[in-house]
């Protein structure tokens, strides 16, 4: 498992709004952008029942986690969306895929803080403002070529929540780096709640996150790197 444990993830999450815009079937990471208003109703975050879970992926293995909502709110007017925030603690990042009282597992977790991925000490908090949302057209998504492993990284395809509804658009800071990023989400809003599922990948080293940069492997059959890919999935609820 050794520096497997190198699997520099994150990240992270996401939202929602209802804009306007046409359809798109691009999982894409740009500049930041603006962030929605918000007007209506501000309903609150259910920490306990929300979860933001990753994967990190290098040739020879993965890991697996999920980092916690610690609050947030979205503003719903009607059925529509029009604003939301969450924050993320990375200070509180779980790996799932060993038993705490695995000693590499402390190994993978300190790591994971340190400078070489979220420099949590500096950056402790990851947050994510919704920036705008368009309908989703039927239609398949692009997804991304990757070099070919036993451990290559889930497509975005494979990810996607089933039956998406709108692509969300956010800005999603981490380590005092802001990226706008948008993906495919299944969102319903009804009877004062909201509910929405989301599955995408990001390229960790967008916000500075480069340790085992793959791009700088020389040769990748020698297992020298870890993907610059991080799934991100989520379960959010709010009410």
């Amino acid at each position: 498992m050794k520096l497997l444990q190198k699997s520099g993830l994150f990240l992270a999450a996401a939202m929602m709004t209802i804009a306007c815009g046409g359809p798109s079937d691009t999982v894409e990471t740009t500049d930041a952008q603006d962030v929605a208003a918000g007007s209506g109703s501000t309903l609150a975050v259910d920490a306990a029942s929300s979860k933001i879970n990753w994967t990190g992926y290098k040739p020879a293995g993965k890991h697996w986690g999920f980092i916690p909502v610690t609050e947030g709110e979205v503003m719903v007017e009607g059925e529509s969306l029009t604003g939301a925030r969450f924050v993320f603690d990375i200070t509180a990042l779980k790996i799932e895929d060993m038993e705490e009282s695995n000693e590499n597992y402390g190994k993978l977790w300190g790591h994971l803080q340190s400078d070489d991925f979220f420099d949590a000490a500096n950056y402790p908090q990851a947050v994510f403002e919704l920036t705008s949302v368009e309908p989703f057209s039927a239609g398949s998504i692009e997804d991304k070529e990757e070099f070919e492993t036993d451990y290559t990284p889930a497509s975005d395809s494979e990810l996607a929540a089933d039956n998406p509804t709108h692509w969300i658009s956010g800005n999603l800071t981490m380590r005092g780096t802001t990226k706008n990023i948008k993906f495919p989400a299944r969102v319903s809003v009804a009877d004062g709640a909201v509910k929405a599922k989301a599955g995408f990948n990001i390229d960790r080293t967008a916000w500075g996150l480069a340790y085992g940069d793959e791009s700088s492997a020389v040769d990748k059959a020698k297992d020298q790197f870890i993907y610059n890919t991080v799934s991100v999935e989520f379960d959010i609820n709010a009410n």
